[in-house]
């Protein structure tokens, strides 16, 4: 069974199209400048006669990078700018990306080649356990304001720019008005300041202690929602959605 599809960079308009590796658990794929030493052979001057080693294994794949100078990124095109480092002579850095490119620096080019990993396994339990059920680690609500707010103030990043700058207030109002025709400054900063105590980034006004002044709310509130998938692309269609009168 095969777990890891392995997609070359595009070739030069004339050339053929190099043909995608399918690799089963435990398989190799070398690739580097030199056609008689790799696997996948990438002809461009800037690339390493012996740049690197694929390995799948089952459900992710581990990358080694065989260069002496450079360093290979490998973002997670699905994860606003998720990405890990992998250094010259690194062996064996694990991947986790479900989809992944690798971007080659080669004299000036930046070379992809990507790499899906579409073989999930999961835990099958013939049964729950006793006792009481976990508590949640964030309780969103995916029907009220605060949540479109959240979704308004992620989009630009699940649409495919990850490091694009964060809607400010107004924008955020202008994108929910047609929505929510009563949204306001007021209103939008106010389910702002919601969220930063509801997912517990800052301490609520009933406490003693109301903690450090938090800056950057809005860059705090779209990092956490997207490293742990409080919003996710599928959760953009509230954004169509007319919003319910009663607040938040």
């Amino acid at each position: 069974m095969y777990s890891i599809i392995v997609v070359p960079p595009p070739t030069t308009e004339g050339e053929p199209d190099t043909p995608q590796f399918r690799l089963a658990p435990g398989e190799r794929l070398t690739f580097g400048r030199s056609a008689a030493d790799n696997d996948l052979a990438i002809a461009h001057e800037g690339v390493s006669r012996a740049a690197g080693e694929i390995t799948a294994h089952g459900a992710f794949w581990i990358l080694s990078n065989l260069s002496a100078h450079q360093t290979y990124v490998v973002e997670n095109p699905e994860g606003a700018g998720e990405h890990i480092k992998v250094g010259p002579g690194r062996l064996d850095a694990p991947v986790p990306f479900e989809f992944s490119r690798i971007v080659l620096p080669a004299a000036g080019d930046l070379l992809p080649i990507e790499v899906w990993a579409p073989r999930h396994d999961y835990l099958r339990s013939p049964g729950g356990l006793d006792g009481a059920t976990t508590a949640p680690a964030f309780s969103v609500d995916r029907t009220k304001r605060y949540f479109a707010v959240l979704a308004a103030l992620c989009e630009p990043r699940l649409r495919g720019a990850p490091h694009a700058p964060l809607p400010t207030v107004d924008q955020v109002v202008h994108r929910l008005r047609p929505l929510w025709p009563s949204a306001s400054r007021t209103t939008v900063q106010w389910n702002i300041d919601y969220l930063a105590v509801k997912l517990r980034l800052k301490p609520g006004p009933d406490t003693a202690d109301t903690g450090p002044r938090l800056n950057g709310k809005k860059e705090s509130l779209v990092s956490l929602a997207l490293r742990f998938d409080l919003v996710r692309e599928d959760d953009l269609v509230v954004l169509a959605t007319p919003l319910p009168r009663a607040a938040p």
